[in-house]
């Protein structure tokens, strides 16, 4: 078995000296962080006997309740299917403004995209209670609340992909004296079509569980039904709901994959 010259291997060890100190940063601020957290897998291990007990009391789920709690999925799916699609359109009246490209003037991209990042800058949770202070417990506020939420991802999105198209046919069309609604219409929105509809589609992916979340908080939805039953010790209910959760998610992923290949397909067609 040879061995490597000591000059050869200190050519390698050179090659990974600029990984050195960022990695023993990154371990320091790691470790420092876990302390801070407390961090106790001893803990975890010695809590693992009370989880595989509560399992326990959630079998066998209440399987009469599934039918009731067909409803609340289904407020579930059009609360998320409300806000993504109100969500969208706001979105893309703002990177409408946000896009360089298409911004009428560089104070309105600024102020556009200023309002995109401080939608992003606030958690999720300050907006949903926002709107339940505002208008009370109810779908309403989960509607607004997923639509708000959507702005800030999806205006970033769509700016990003306006300002990335093909701008001869934008120069083309302005040199013929087309309005900047009809360079919109016809030369930006089908080089983009294919992107805002997939991101879109991603961001139903996300609203379906931000939606369940929002029974936590007293917005509607199957997500009311289990907090509830876990707050009152309902453990057989809420692994019904849960269940119900499952199915829901799975079939929603489904459907949202089945729509973004049938419209990206026609697209590639095209």
């Amino acid at each position: 078995m040879s061995v490597p010259a000591p000059g050869a291997m200190r050519l390698h060890l050179k090659k990974f000296r600029k990984y050195v100190a960022p990695a023993l940063v990154a371990t320091l601020l790691l470790w420092g962080a876990s302390t801070v957290c407390r961090v106790d897998l001893g803990a975890l291990l010695a809590g693992m006997p009370r989880g595989v007990a509560l399992f326990g009391h959630m079998l066998p789920p209440r399987w009469e309740d599934f039918p009731a709690l067909a409803g609340p999925a289904l407020e579930t799916v059009q609360i998320a299917s409300v806000g993504t699609v109100l969500g969208a359109v706001l979105a893309l009246l703002i990177a409408l403004a946000a896009a360089g490209n298409l911004s009428p003037h560089r104070a309105v991209r600024e102020l556009a995209r200023g309002a995109l990042t401080a939608e992003r800058a606030l958690p999720d949770l300050i907006i949903i209670l926002f709107f339940v202070a505002i208008v009370g417990l109810g779908a309403f506020p989960g509607v607004m609340a997923l639509a708000v939420c959507s702005v800030g991802m999806l205006g970033k999105l769509f700016a990003d992909a306006f300002e990335e198209v093909d701008p001869k046919p934008l120069e083309a069309m302005a040199a013929v004296g087309a309005t900047r609604a009809q360079i919109i219409r016809y030369a930006v929105l089908p080089q983009v079509f294919p992107s805002l509809i997939a991101n879109t589609l991603y961001r139903f992916d996300v609203n379906i569980r931000m939606s369940i979340f929002l029974g936590v908080v007293g917005a509607g939805g199957i997500g009311f039904n289990l907090v509830m039953s876990m707050r009152l010790l309902r453990y057989q209910e809420a692994f019904a709901a849960i269940l119900v959760i499952l199915v829901l998610v799975v079939m929603c992923e489904q459907l949202s994959d089945a729509l973004r290949r049938r419209v990206l397909g026609q697209e590639v067609l095209r």
